[in-house]
């Protein structure tokens, strides 16, 4: 998981199924509850390797964005916004836009035994990352750290 795919036939996962044509959730459908907005999340992804850590930052929300080129990563401001079946963010990292989707899924990184909660989609710049999360509060399963 995690191998960068064209934008072609993934910009639906960005749409949160269930939203409609106004931006925000069909008025008798809940938003997505599973992560609670004070939750750090913790997105990674495999080939090729990278990680994206998001918390709370003040009023809003940071991310910080590292690769093995760059381990200690570099952080952005992001907005959090909840879809019927999933959060998604958005920011601008060194001028290239991002976007994020985690939505509820079991999702293994394929490197290790782990088990993740959350399945994540993210777009830089139009090329886009498939991996997989978890927060501070769920954690995984299997694994070291378990």
């Amino acid at each position: 998981m995690g191998k960068k795919l064209t934008a072609i036939g993934v910009a639906a996962s960005f749409a949160l199924s269930g939203c409609n044509s106004g931006g925000g959730p069909k008025p008798s459908e809940q938003t997505f509850d599973a992560i609670a907005a004070s939750s750090a999340i913790v997105l990674i992804g495999t080939e090729p390797f990278w990680r994206m850590d998001i918390e709370p930052s003040g009023s809003g929300y940071s991310a910080a964005y590292s690769t093995p080129e760059d381990v200690n990563g570099t952080r952005f401001a992001v907005e959090r916004f909840a879809g019927n079946n999933g959060l998604g963010f958005s920011g601008t990292l060194a001028s290239q836009q991002v976007q994020v989707a985690v939505t509820a899924g079991e999702c293994s990184d394929g490197m290790s035994d782990r088990i993740y909660l959350y399945i994540a989609t993210v777009s830089i710049d139009g090329d886009i990352y498939e991996g997989c999360g978890y927060t501070d509060a769920d954690g995984f399963s299997g694994g070291e750290g378990s």
